[in-house]
C-alpha cells in the first residue's frame, strides 16, 4: 500500500531536540494524570485496536489531547524564530522589512510607490463554517498553556523558578485533561459571535495597529509617508451570513454589532486608562496646547492632585465621553447626538490632539508605542470592529421579489418569466416605481418577513454608525443578471440601492465560466452606470473555492478561478471599472487553502492591485491568529504579500503555459467527473467510508451540513465535503485526478520537461504544485484502505478504492518528476518535523476511530462510543490543523 514519505530525522537542520525536550515535558505530565494508559504500546501498534471489545474512553482522549499540546509546542517555537529573526534583522518571507532589499524598494519611481500604497487594502474576513471542532473553553486553556510554555527560557536563564513553571503548567494541563472537549449542544449563532470577538482581545486589536505603523515606517524611509495609509481592516460574516443557515436573523444581525462595539470601546476605553497612568506631565515642567487646553477644560475631574497634569485630565474628558458613547448604544441602543463622540472621527481628533501637544511640546518619544497604536486602533476599528457582510442565496431573494411582485398586483408569475422580462420588469421597478412594494398591508410568509427585518435593521445601523458598518451584500449562487437586480429591489425598499455594494459570488465551474458574460451585462445596464459613477466606480465579485473544487476537482477549480479573474480584469479595465476580487478560501487545498503569500503571488496579473479581501475560516482563525506573535506574523505576510503582487505585477507573456494548463483542466474534470459523479457505487462509498453523518451530528457550528437533508453528494455542501475526507486520510478533494491530467498531457506531448519549466518560471503552476504537495503530506492510503472496509458492498469497496489508491500512487510519483523533490515537503523542515511530531498519535486515533464507527454501525449506540467518535474526530482535526 502507498504511504507518503518524509524527509529523514537526519537531514533536519531545525533544533529538533529543543521541539522534542518540551514535548516529552507536556506528555509525561499528561501520562503523570493517566497513568493506566500504556501510549507507547499503541504507537508501536497502530492497529492494536482492532478486535478488542472494550474501548477505554481515555485512550481516545489521550490521542487527541496529546496533538493539541504537540501543536502549542510548535507555534511557541514558531514565534521564537520569528521574535529572533526580527530582533536580528533576519527579515524572513512574509516580513514587510524583507521586501525593501528583495524589491530594490528604493530604487522603483516614487509617484508609482507612492499609488501603490495609497491602494493597499488588505480584508481578513472570518467566517464561522462548521469546521471549528474546538471549544472555546479549550482554546482559553491552549491560550493559558502557550503563555506558560513562552516562559521557558526563563526558567533556562534561572529568572523564574523550575518547579512554579512546572506546577503551573501541570495545572494547566490537568485543567485541559479535565474539560470536556465536546460541546454539549449545537454551537449558536450567538457563541460564534463570542468566540470571533475573542480573537479581537488576543491578536488582531493589538496586532493591526502594530502592522499598519510598521507600513508607515516603511513608507517615511521610501519618503512616501501619508498618515492616511490604512493598509489592513476587518471584515466579518458572522451575524450576517444566512446562506443555508436558518438561525441568522435581524436578531444575530444586531448582536453580532452591538457585541462588536462592545468590545471596541472597552478596548479604547482599557488602554486609555494605562496611558492615564502613564502620562503625569506637569504643565509646571511643560507647556501644552491651545487645543489640548481647551479638552482640559471639559474634564470633570476636580482632583486637586490632578490641577497641573493636563495630559490626565484631557484623557479623563476621553473616557467619560466614551462611557457615555457606550450606555447611549449599548443600553439605549441610540443614535449619537452631534455634542458626543457621535462617531469615532470625534474621538481620533481628541487622541490627535493630545499627541501633537506631546510632539511640538514635550518629546514624540512619549507618544510612541500606546498613544500611537490606539490612535491607530481607532482608525482602523472605529466605534465598530469590522465591515458585516450580508449574504443569502439568490433562490431566497428571487422568493421574496416574486411574493412581493404578487402581493403589489403587478405580476403573479415573476419566477415564470424568461430571464429578460425579469430584468425588464426589476429595472422598470427599481428606476420608474416610487412606492414600496413591502408597505401593501396583506399577510407576509415567514421568509419574506425574515428578509425584509434583515433589511430594515441594516438601515438602522448604517444610519447609526455610517456605510462602513455594512457594505457588501453577498449573493450566493449568482447565475443570471436578475439575481442581482432582485437584491437591488429589495435594497431600494429601504432606500440603500446604490448605497450598499451587491457583491455576486460565483461558485460552481459553470458559474465561472459565466462570470465575465454576467459583469459584461451588468456593466451595460444604465442603473448600474449611475451607481458605479456614485461609488467611485467599485465592484467587488466574490469566488468561491469550495463548490468549484467540489464540482470538478483542485486543477479545474484552480483554473478556472484564475481564468474568471484574468477575464473579468480584461472586462473591468474595459468599462474603468476598478475591481476588488474576495476570495472564499477555506482551510484545506480542497477549499482553496493553502499559504497565503504564495496564492497572492500566483494571481493572474492585474487582479490584486492593491486589495483583496479573503474569508478565514474555521479551524484556520485559532490556527493562524489564535495567540499575538502569530497572528502578527499572519497579517503581515497577507500585507506584504499584497504589497509585493502590487509592485512586481508584471504581466508575462504565458499563453503557451495557459493553453497547456486548458488541456490539463479539461482531462483532470473528466477524470475527477468520472469517479465523483458517473462512477456506479461512490455514493454509498462515501457515505459509507466516510465518517460524514458522524460529522453532521457533531455540535461545530450553528449551519446545518446541507441545505436540505440529503443523501447525495450532490446536495451536500462542500465543507462537510472535505471535512470528511480529511478525517479518513484520503484528502481527495486536494487531488483527484491531476496524476491522470499530467501522465496523459506528458505522453501525448512528451512534455515533462515543459511542466517542469512551468513550475520554475509560472507562480501559478509552482504554487498548484506546492499545495498539493502539502494536501498529499497529510494523506496516508493504508489507513484510508482500512476506512474503505466499512463500505458494505465489498465489491463496490475494492473497485472504488482501487481507483483512488491508483490516482495517487500516479498524483505523488508525477509531483516528484516535476518537481524534483526526493520527499514530500522537502523544502519546508518546519511542517515536516510538525508532521513527524504529531503523526504517531492521530494515525492510531484513525485506526480507532474506524473500530468505533464499526461499533456503532453494528447497533452499539451507546452514549459512550457516540461520545467516543466525536473526540477521535475532533483529534483527527486538530492534528491535521487545518481539514474543512
Amino acid at each position: 500500500m502507498n504511504s507518503v514519505v518524509l524527509k529523514p530525522d537526519n537531514e533536519i537542520k531545525l533544533n529538533k531536540e529543543l521541539i522534542s525536550k518540551e514535548i516529552n515535558i507536556i506528555k509525561n505530565i499528561l501520562l503523570e494524570i493517566v497513568p493506566d494508559v500504556d501510549i507507547e504500546s499503541i504507537l508501536r501498534d497502530e492497529k492494536h485496536f482492532q478486535n478488542i471489545d472494550e474501548i477505554e474512553s481515555n485512550i481516545v482522549r489521550l490521542l487527541t489531547v496529546l496533538p493539541l499540546l504537540i501543536n502549542i509546542v510548535e507555534d511557541v517555537y514558531q514565534a521564537k524564530i520569528i521574535k529572533y529573526n526580527t530582533i536580528t534583522k533576519n527579515y524572513s518571507e512574509g516580513m514587510i522589512d524583507n521586501l525593501l532589499s528583495k524589491l530594490d524598494l528604493k530604487n522603483m519611481n516614487k509617484e508609482n510607490l507612492m499609488e501603490v500604497f495609497s491602494n493597499i487594502r488588505v480584508v481578513p474576513v472570518l467566517t464561522a463554517h462548521p469546521t471549528q471542532v474546538q471549544r472555546k473553553s479549550v482554546l482559553d486553556l491552549t491560550q493559558s498553556i502557550y503563555e506558560i510554555l513562552e516562559k521557558r527560557e526563563l526558567v533556562e536563564h534561572n529568572l523564574l523558578d523550575e518547579n512554579e513553571w512546572i506546577n503551573e503548567l501541570r495545572k494547566n494541563i490537568n485543567l485541559l485533561w479535565r474539560t470536556d472537549i465536546l460541546r454539549n449542544s449545537k454551537l449558536r449563532v450567538s457563541n460564534e459571535i463570542t468566540n470571533s470577538l475573542s480573537y479581537y482581545n488576543s491578536t488582531f486589536l493589538k496586532a493591526i495597529p502594530k502592522i499598519n505603523l510598521k507600513f508607515k515606517e516603511l513608507a517615511k524611509k521610501l519618503d512616501i509617508f501619508s498618515n492616511e495609509y490604512t493598509p489592513i481592516l476587518m471584515g466579518t460574516w458572522i451575524g450576517g451570513d444566512r446562506d443555508g443557515n436558518p438561525f441568522v436573523t435581524q436578531e444575530t444581525l444586531l448582536n453580532a454589532t452591538y457585541s462588536q462595539v462592545d468590545t471596541a470601546i472597552s478596548y479604547y476605553i482599557k488602554e486609555l486608562k494605562k496611558l492615564y497612568r502613564e502620562f503625569s506631565i506637569s504643565s509646571l515642567k511643560n507647556d501644552y496646547s491651545d487645543e489640548l487646553k481647551e479638552l482640559v477644560k471639559l474634564s470633570k475631574d476636580n482632583s486637586e492632585h490632578r490641577v497641573y497634569e493636563p495630559y490626565r485630565l484631557a484623557i479623563s474628558y476621553i473616557i467619560d465621553s466614551l462611557k457615555d458613547v457606550k450606555k447611549k448604544l449599548l443600553e439605549e441602543k441610540l443614535e449619537l447626538p452631534y455634542d458626543t463622540y457621535y462617531n469615532s472621527k470625534k474621538l481620533l481628533k481628541d487622541l490627535l490632539t493630545i499627541r501633537k501637544s506631546i510632539e511640538v511640546h514635550s518629546d514624540e518619544i512619549l507618544a510612541y508605542g500606546r498613544l500611537d497604536e490606539l490612535i491607530e486602533a481607532v482608525k482602523v476599528f472605529g466605534y465598530h470592529l469590522s465591515s458585516i457582510d450580508l449574504r443569502q442565496d439568490s433562490s431566497v431573494y428571487e422568493y421574496c421579489v416574486n411574493e412581493l411582485l404578487n402581493i403589489a398586483k403587478i405580476t403573479d408569475n415573476y419566477s415564470n418569466l424568461t430571464e429578460n422580462e425579469k430584468c425588464k420588469l426589476l429595472i422598470n421597478q427599481i428606476e420608474n416605481e416610487p412606492r414600496k412594494l413591502s408597505s401593501v398591508t396583506c399577510e407576509k410568509s415567514e421568509q419574506l418577513q425574515k428578509e425584509l427585518k434583515i433589511f430594515g435593521t441594516m438601515k438602522k445601523l448604517i444610519n447609526i454608525f455610517g456605510k462602513n458598518i455594512i457594505k457588501q451584500n453577498i449573493i450566493s449562487h449568482t447565475v443570471e443578471i436578475s439575481d442581482m437586480l432582485e437584491l437591488a429591489l429589495l435594497l431600494k425598499e429601504f432606500d440603500l440601492d446604490g448605497k450598499v455594494n451587491i457583491s455576486p459570488l460565483f461558485e460552481s465551474i459553470e458559474d465561472l465560466k459565466n462570470s465575465e458574460i454576467i459583469m459584461k451585462t451588468w456593466f451595460e445596464l444604465d442603473i448600474v452606470k449611475k451607481w458605479l459613477e456614485n461609488n467611485g466606480r467599485l465592484q467587488e465579485i466574490m469566488l468561491g473555492y469550495s463548490d468549484s473544487n467540489k464540482d470538478g476537482g483542485y486543477i479545474t477549480s484552480s483554473w478556472y478561478l484564475y481564468k474568471a479573474q484574468k477575464e473579468l480584469v480584461e472586462l473591468a479595465k474595459s468599462n474603468k471599472v476598478k475591481l476588488n476580487f474576495f476570495h472564499g478560501r477555506g482551510g484545506t487545498v480542497g477549499r482553496g487553502g493553502g499559504p497565503s503569500y504564495e496564492a497572492i503571488l500566483s494571481q493572474p496579473s492585474g487582479s490584486i492591485l492593491g486589495k483583496i479581501r479573503l474569508t478565514e475560516q474555521g479551524e484556520v482563525i485559532g490556527a493562524k491568529y489564535g495567540n499575538l506573535d502569530l497572528g502578527k506574523f499572519n497579517l503581515e505576510a497577507l500585507l506584504s504579500a499584497t504589497l509585493e503582487k502590487s509592485l512586481r505585477d508584471e504581466s508575462k507573456d504565458i499563453k503557451e503555459y495557459e493553453n497547456i494548463m486548458e488541456q490539463i483542466s479539461n482531462i483532470s474534470y473528466k477524470e475527477y467527473r468520472k469517479l465523483v459523479y458517473e462512477t456506479e457505487g461512490f455514493s454509498e462509498y462515501f457515505f459509507e467510508s466516510t465518517p460524514i453523518n458522524e460529522v453532521s451530528s457533531l455540535n461545530i457550528g450553528s449551519r446545518p451540513s446541507s441545505r436540505k437533508k440529503v443523501l447525495d453528494i450532490e446536495g451536500l455542501r462542500a465543507i462537510p465535503w472535505v471535512f470528511s475526507w480529511s478525517q479518513t486520510r484520503v484528502m481527495l478533494p486536494g487531488w483527484y485526478g491531476v496524476g491522470t491530467a499530467f501522465n496523459k498531457w506528458i505522453k501525448e506531448n512528451d512534455g515533462l520537461n515543459t511542466l517542469k519549466s512551468m513550475y520554475k518560471n509560472w507562480p501559478f503552476f509552482k504554487a498548484l504544485l506546492s499545495n498539493l504537495e502539502m494536501v498529499l503530506s497529510k494523506t496516508d492510503m493504508n489507513i484510508a484502505k482500512e476506512y474503505s472496509k466499512l463500505v458494505k458492498n465489498e465489491e463496490n469497496s475494492n473497485k472504488v478504492f482501487e481507483m483512488i489508491n491508483k490516482e495517487w500512487l500516479l498524483t505523488f510519483n508525477l509531483l516528484k518528476e516535476i518537481t524534483g523533490i526526493r520527499y514530500l515537503l522537502e523544502d519546508n523542515e518546519m511542517l515536516t518535523l510538525s508532521l513527524k511530531n504529531r503523526l504517531p498519535y492521530f494515525n492510531a486515533l484513525n485506526y480507532l476511530q474506524i473500530e468505533l464507527i464499526k461499533k456503532e454501525r453494528s447497533g452499539n449506540k451507546t452514549e459512550e462510543v457516540n461520545k467516543a467518535i466525536h473526540t477521535s474526530i475532533n483529534g483527527i482535526a486538530t492534528g491535521l490543523r487545518n481539514s474543512g
